[in-house]
This record gives C-alpha cells, structure tokens and sequence, in this order.
C-alpha cells in the first residue's frame, strides 16, 4: 500500500487544483481520441488529487516543542552554519534535515509558535534534494522564526530534482503557530530546521515524521540526542 493511502479523501490544498483541474481535461480529450489513453489520464488524476492532500494534524500541545515542518524521512542530522540570509550568526547549528519524495504530503507547517523575523528566497540548482549539497546549491526559501524568549529557529524549503515550485505564504511580522500550514513545495523536496544552540534532536536518521505532529525537540529539555537507526 502506497504511504498514506488511507487519507486520499482527505481536504486538498488549495494550490492543487489548477493542476488537478488541467489533467482531468487532459484525461478528458485523451478519452475521445482512445479509451484506454483516457484511462491513463485519469490515474493520472487521481494521483495528482494525491499528491495535494491536505491531512488535520494534531500538533502537540507546547511552548517549548518543535514539530517536524514537513512529512518525510529524517535524511541528515548535522553540525552546520545556518544560511547567510537567515541572520543567525556564523556559528553552527544542529539541522534536520526532512526528505520528501512525491507519495508524502507536501504541505508544510511552521515548526514552532513565533514571529516570523526573516523571509528570504535564493535561486539555486535543482539537484537530489536528498544529496547534503543541496542545502547550499539549490532553490531555496528561508524562514527564522524569532521566539518569545529571544532564541531563533530556522526552517528552510529547499526545491529538488523534480521540484520546480516552491510555494511560502509566510510574511515577515506575520505571528506564526506551531502546526500551522505556511507553504508547499511541489513534486518531491526537502526541508531543513536549524535548532538554538545547546538543543538536541529527538529524532534519529532515517525515521518517518510527520508535519505538524512529529517532535522533532524540546527547546526546554536537556536530554542528549537521541540515537537509533531504521529497520
């Protein structure tokens, strides 16, 4: 069964359906020139309607959580220095890094509650958004979320190999809330979170996440990072 078969009927994101629109004509006028090429178009269809569904999530209850800002795999776990234009200083950070392929959801939420301090895009390449490479070469949107108590996290939209669109609805001064859907990136694509300094992931490599619901960690724990590995 594909991954999240189960909420095909669930509400689609609204950026879906000039898409959704555009292949059912398609599968429409495939249809009159051969039935089975009509057939096609509408498998075509419905994978698009897929591919934009846009599940409720249950966001954990918290000042202090951070949620995964996208649905995926946990594909890095890394010491690096946050993007230039994010402001954040020139010391490294832990990210996380979420590879999306083209079955997950694409919609992304804000990962913490905050102001939304900084919104900066940057062109790039659109290399395997699952190679390291990509967080510094490819088409990206960057966001800092700025917190109550003075601290900052990062969350950027990186574009991949067969994304071509990356969709951020954030605002600079906008009031974000954890969970709450801020943008998407079309077909296949990867989101990176930078954490405070002094916070641990609670997430191990290669471990399935969810947008929204999924701690990604505790900006009041000091537990060490957690390990583990995928089976």
């Amino acid at each position: 069964m594909l991954p999240g078969f189960s909420t095909v009927l669930t509400p689609i994101h609204p950026a879906g359906w000039p898409f959704i629109g555009a292949f059912a004509v398609g599968a429409y006028v495939l249809g009159l020139i051969w039935a089975p090429l009509g057939v096609a178009g509408l498998a075509l269809t419905a994978w698009c309607v897929y591919f934009f569904r846009d599940p409720v999530r249950t966001v954990p209850v918290g000042d202090s959580l951070v949620v995964s800002p996208a649905d995926g795999r946990i594909s890095s776990i890394a010491r690096v220095v946050p993007p230039a234009e994010l402001a954040l200083g020139d010391s490294p950070r832990t990210r996380i890094s979420v590879f999306l392929n083209v079955f997950d959801v694409h919609v992304n939420r804000f990962p913490v509650g905050g102001k939304v301090g900084k919104r900066a895009y940057r062109p790039g390449s659109f290399l395997n958004a699952a190679l390291d490479k990509a967080s510094d070469e490819n088409e990206r949107m960057a966001l800092r979320l700025d917190l109550p108590d003075g601290r900052s996290v990062g969350v950027v939209q990186i574009a991949g190999l067969v994304a071509r669109r990356i969709i951020c609805n954030a605002t600079e001064g906008q009031t974000a809330r954890p969970g709450e859907r801020f943008g998407l990136i079309r077909f296949g694509s990867r989101v990176d979170v930078y954490l405070p300094e002094g916070i641990n992931p609670m997430v191990a490599l290669g471990q399935r996440v969810l947008a929204g619901e999924t701690l990604l960690a505790d900006l009041a724990s000091t537990a060490p990072a957690r390990g583990g590995r995928p089976e």
